[in-house]
């Protein structure tokens, strides 16, 4: 609604220091490229890309995942139902608005305190497996094809998470199940999707702030054409580039835990963009509450001693640390 009146001034809860517009002033991020196909096989050529693997997730925490299995054909229509859901009218999102006190639905995220600073997205946030903890009334059924399209995507990236979590555990000598048993069974994969509206003030708005994410394993569509995906590395931001039918994964604060600091949760943000929207769709690959975490005890010795605690429902935690705008490893560092 804001960026519908087309103003030139951004209120003043949206507006933050030193943010810096997407612009030819960051550099660009060369995120590492992984075949999941030669991840998935075992031929030699699988051991150079879990050597890549573990490279890429050690000093990046992010990957460009190829040959995933999904055709681009599917990841467009999800694409669109996404953007016919944003386009709707205003009164037929709020059918599916978010109720105080839960983060499920549409709208804006849980806003904690008066002097919390805003974001500029619209998402709407949904739980998609187990099936069981679907909350369909948060689900549209306009555009109609939505439901399904989002039914189908999350058993493909079940799919892929399995592939990605055995890779990650063999590409560190591990026997292959030993992060998917912490990840567990009744694990839950939530979604959210974004709406970043045009923004009159760039160099002074974020349409999400830095954080870094509370899952195990983070898959993202990024928008087809417009960037504004950014990385903190060696204290500088970076531009993420779009590969279009790519999905940029990246692992969480549990798997940072669970690898015992091998594997880097990435710092991110997402900056605004004056001229265009921008659409993405994020999925939260997140063990059960009450589902221990902690790191792998092979991934423990005098070199490299235990760095964190075990930890119970993280992403509780979480929630309370990102709307302050602070990290919640620190709460699980030893």
């Amino acid at each position: 609604e804001l960026a519908a009146i087309n103003s030139r001034q951004v209120p003043e809860r949206y507006i933050r220091e030193g943010v810096g517009a997407l612009d030819a002033s960051f550099p660009v991020l060369d995120v590492p490229t992984i075949d999941l196909q030669l991840l998935a096989s075992s031929s030699s050529t699988s051991g150079d890309e879990l050597d890549k693997l573990r490279s890429a997730l050690s000093s990046y925490g992010c990957i460009q995942a190829i040959n995933h299995g999904i055709t681009s054909a599917f990841l467009d229509k999800l694409r669109e139902v996404a953007r016919q859901f944003f386009a709707l009218p205003s009164e037929e999102k709020k059918k599916y608005s978010r109720e105080i006190g839960s983060i499920e639905g549409y709208g804006n995220d849980m806003i904690l305190s008066e002097d919390q600073i805003l974001d500029w997205t619209d998402r709407l946030y949904l739980i998609l497996r187990p099936e069981d903890k679907q909350t369909l009334k948060f689900w549209p059924e306009n555009p109609e094809s939505f439901r399904g399209i989002l039914n189908d995507y999350s058993t493909k990236l079940h799919v892929i998470l399995e592939v990605l979590l055995k890779a990650m555990a063999r590409s560190l000598n591990l026997e292959e199940n030993q992060f998917l048993q912490q990840y567990g069974d009744q694990a839950t994969m939530q979604a959210r999707f974004n709406f970043y509206p045009i923004c009159p003030r760039p160099d002074q708005v974020l349409g999400v702030k830095p954080h870094a994410d509370g899952s195990v394993i983070t898959m993202l569509l990024q928008d087809k054409e417009v960037e504004g995906l950014q990385v903190l590395k060696d204290d500088q931001w970076f531009n993420v580039p779009i590969i279009p039918q790519a999905l940029l994964i990246n692992v969480g604060d549990q798997a940072e835990i669970m690898s015992n600091g091998i594997f880097k949760s990435p710092v991110h943000r997402v900056v605004t963009n004056s001229e265009r929207e921008r659409i993405t769709v994020a999925v939260f690959c997140i063990p059960h509450p009450d589902q221990e975490i902690q790191p792998v005890e092979e991934l423990i010795n005098e070199t490299h001693p235990r760095l964190y605690k075990k930890v119970k429902d993280y992403v509780s935690l979480y929630f309370q640390y990102y709307q302050q705008g602070t990290r919640p490893m620190e709460a699980a560092l030893i």
